[in-house]
């Protein structure tokens, strides 16, 4: 795995701000412009992984974090700039 520069941790932050629906949007067009095609069998996967995460949070199964410990947890792993 590539190695975070402060660029890529600044604008990780930012994406960590955005709404989870503009988070997606993000993750999607970044998958889309890597120019490798994903795999028919990750996509179902994935998908069917997102099913069991979605039926576990339905279902009170999966414990849940709010989005400031998140944030804060996140943050302090970010590299700080001198």
């Amino acid at each position: 795995m590539a190695r975070m520069t402060l660029e890529v941790s600044k604008l990780l932050e930012r994406a960590l701000s955005l709404s989870v629906e503009e988070q997606e949007a993000l993750a999607d067009s970044l998958i889309s412009n890597l120019g490798g095609k994903v795999d028919e069998g990750v996509q179902a996967a994935w998908e069917a992984e997102i099913g069991n995460r979605i039926a576990d949070l339905d279902s009170g199964k999966a414990k849940t974090t709010s989005w400031g410990e998140v944030r804060k947890s996140n943050l302090a792993k970010l590299p700080h700039a001198h």
